[in-house]
């Protein structure tokens, strides 16, 4: 079933496997993701075909400096004449089953947390009256790394809340090749359904119940904790390189995520090297390097992959030259 989701969206979207499966991976844990891309890198079409895949309702907001909560969320309007006037609720554009917040960065904190009690609650709240969104719900927010004029950078604790974080890069030659014969020509590709919405939220359900075994369970754990300056790590460039380090809700994250990954392989049982594989979606936004580490231009990213290739996940067993030689590799 995931194999011929990723067919069919592949019919549209050319290239950004990786892109495909973390979006399709925040799907499958009723998570939400942000995007980071330069622009034309086709990200509504990637929200759209998604959704036309999974016969599910988009919606887009375009925030801006002048956008306001009750653009996102909606607001109460008068209704009716004279004596039969009455107080009505209008929905806003967030009531939909994937939303994309194009460019959040774009408008200031108070309108970017009007996604928050949605995010995190399924529901929005106007006038003391709780409206319920549909389910399945799905945020994907985009901002752009390369025009940072006049934006308001999400503040840490809404970072958080994404349960990754996607990086979209430029295409490869024979794709970007690929990309201009599938646009430029008279075919327009188009997505069939391939799952119902009921379908995606039973696939929701098997991931919650999906077992995982304790070494793995403890391998994430360690992996989160060994980010934390300040704690039991016993990597000693932690507290030089990192200032916060990622919490327990990453810790969750991880083990979400490599769960869904594993279904998406079509396999029913974790292995360390999926919560390897989404360790850096799921914790690059969680780390924040410190000024020593910015100053030498060492990133979030460069972080991560120094955590993967350090932390032990067996810390009790005597490192073996194939070991050492698989670190030495993740190094490179």
């Amino acid at each position: 079933m995931a194999v011929r989701l990723k067919r069919e969206i592949g019919r549209v979207i050319v290239g950004q496997e990786s892109v495909i499966e973390e979006v399709l991976i925040c799907l499958l844990c009723n998570g939400h993701a942000l995007l980071e891309g330069v622009p034309g890198l086709a990200k509504t079409l990637l929200i759209n075909t998604v959704s036309d895949a999974l016969s599910l309702e988009s919606g887009r907001v375009q925030f801006t400096p002048d956008l306001m909560p009750s653009d996102v969320t909606g607001t109460i309007v008068v209704e009716g004449r004279a004596s039969q006037r009455h107080f009505s609720f209008q929905r806003g554009p967030i009531f939909v089953n994937v939303l994309l917040a194009d460019e959040i960065n774009r408008s200031p904190p108070k309108t970017q947390s009007a996604l928050l009690e949605g995010m995190a609650e399924g529901h929005i709240t106007n006038s003391g009256k709780r409206h319920e969104l549909p389910n399945p719900f799905f945020v994907l927010a985009t901002q752009n790394p390369i025009e940072q004029e006049g934006t308001y950078a999400l503040p840490e604790a809404q970072l958080d809340r994404f349960l990754l974080k996607i990086v979209m890069d430029y295409p490869e030659f024979t794709e970007e090749s690929q990309i201009l014969r599938r646009t430029t020509g008279e075919k327009v590709a188009s997505v069939r359904c391939v799952l119902s919405s009921r379908e995606l939220l039973d696939l929701q359900r098997v991931v919650e119940v999906l077992p995982v075994t304790e070494h793995i369970i403890d391998y994430a754990t360690r992996l989160a904790r060994d980010s934390r300056p300040g704690q039991e790590t016993p990597l000693p460039w932690v507290a030089e390189l990192i200032s916060w380090g990622a919490g327990p809700r990453a810790t969750q994250s991880l083990i979400r995520a490599a769960k869904a990954r594993t279904l998406l392989d079509g396999r029913f049982a974790v292995k360390r090297g999926d919560v390897r594989a989404v360790a850096l979606p799921v914790l690059r936004h969680r780390i924040v390097p410190s000024f020593h580490a910015e100053a030498q231009e060492i990133t979030a990213d460069d972080i991560v992959r120094r955590l993967l290739a350090e932390t032990r996940a067996f810390p009790g067993r005597k490192e073996s030259p194939y070991d050492t030689l698989t670190r030495k590799i993740l190094r490179l």
